[in-house]
């Protein structure tokens, strides 16, 4: 790790919520029938993102503006922060030795500001999807935590660096696969994107987002897209070896691997219907918690088999 790495990182971001936003709109396009061409989508995304720059910003009576921004803000904040953690080759810009729980921790204050963003402007449909995207993570989270930690199990540590040295010679989600599929599910509903989008539904006129507009709009939007692309970057020291792999860098192989988890999601994204709220709670509750329990459990067993280590 370099000492440029920390300052490296927010460009990385940025230029993910990039890739996101314009495979997103070419996918759009595609289904649209205007073709998938990606120049169509960028220049598309470009006009939007300054068109939102200059839009008027629209307030509501009696509207509390610091809630609101402080929403915002802290959305941004918890992906950049949450993202710290993951290894831009063998080292993190910030490897803490609790780096799993961190990110967990960063994703709690998601929930918050979400939350917040719905509280802010004094609406009934905005508070609607705040609450809908709590709703959505209390369903999500215990599935999610048994997925991590499960990574965190078979590795012995919860810092980031060790899980990607215990895969040196097989990635977690050979051996972990309901963990892993878990965790893409949940992190797919940590974004509140795809199908798991109702806290922003059209249903509920954009929910948390219905009162936003010009840079407030534009800034929970790169937020929202922020934590898709930190997600989706912890799933590559997860599960699928960090920088290991053969003849590129190991930073090349972080990129790589982020950039086809990305894509997973923003194709699952036109392909699955928005889930009902009560539907996902089931699914959650029923099948992926069970069956992420007795994930952690097999991990256990092998963990106790090798003598307690995780290599």
């Amino acid at each position: 790790m370099t000492s440029a790495t920390p300052f490296l990182l927010p460009v990385l971001l940025v230029a993910g919520v990039w890739f996101v936003a314009v495979l997103d709109g070419a996918l759009a396009d595609r289904a649209a029938g205007y073709g998938s061409g990606a120049r169509r989508a960028l220049s598309r995304t470009g006009r939007e993102a300054a068109r939102l720059l200059v839009a008027q910003r629209r307030t509501t009576l009696a509207a509390d503006g610091l809630l609101r921004w402080a929403g915002v803000l802290a959305l941004i904040v918890a992906a950049v922060l949450a993202a710290g953690v993951v290894p831009l080759g063998w080292e993190a810009p910030a490897d803490l030795s609790v780096g799993v729980v961190w990110f967990n921790a960063m994703e709690v204050v998601a929930w918050a500001a979400v939350w917040l963003v719905g509280w802010g402007p004094n609406s009934a449909l905005s508070l609607t999807g705040g609450y809908r995207f709590v709703a959505q993570g209390l369903s999500y989270e215990l599935p999610h935590m048994f997925a991590i930690i499960t990574a965190a199990l078979g590795a012995g540590s919860l810092r980031m660096s060790d899980i990607v040295d215990a895969q040196a010679d097989v990635w977690f989600a050979v051996w972990m696969p309901a963990a892993f599929a878990a965790y893409l599910l949940s992190a797919t509903a940590m974004a509140f994107w795809g199908p798991f989008d109702a806290p922003v539904g059209r249903d509920v006129a954009g929910g948390a987002a219905g009162e936003l507009s010009g840079v407030d709009r534009l800034l929970f939007e790169g937020g929202r897209r922020l934590l898709l692309v930190a997600a989706a970057a912890v799933a590559v020291p997860l599960f699928l070896g960090g920088g290991h792999g053969p003849w590129l860098p190991a930073w090349a192989w972080v990129l790589v691997k982020t950039l086809a988890v990305l894509a997973l999601l923003v194709w699952v994204r036109h392909r699955l219907p928005v889930l009902r709220m009560d539907r996902w709670s089931e699914v959650s509750w029923i099948v992926l918690l069970p069956l992420t329990m007795l994930q952690a459990l097999a991990v256990a067993l092998v963990v106790l088999a090798r003598g307690g280590g995780g290599q």
